[in-house]
């Protein structure tokens, strides 16, 4: 399986356990991400996704997406999309 980084976590919502995640690339609900920074990294899958408030099912390069992620990620992590 390849990796490739498609976006940074520019701020994470401890309570909620949301990250919004500024995209270089596209991503999509279903996709399995990889989340890194430092020796830390873990995976997830896309389970919903919203930019503005709003479900998407997709964004695109330079959208700011919020994600709900099963683990505690960190301001400046960086995201993989696995393929």
């Amino acid at each position: 399986m390849s990796e490739k980084e498609i976006g940074i976590i520019t701020h994470w919502f401890d309570k909620i356990g949301v990250a919004v995640i500024k995209l270089t690339d596209t991503l999509s609900v279903g996709d399995k991400i990889k989340i890194k920074r430092g020796n830390e990294e873990f995976e997830d899958t896309v389970a919903s996704m919203q930019i503005d408030h709003k479900e998407v099912s997709s964004a695109q390069k330079d959208d700011e997406a919020a994600l709900k992620l099963s683990n505690k990620a960190h301001e400046g992590s960086k995201v993989y999309k696995i393929e």
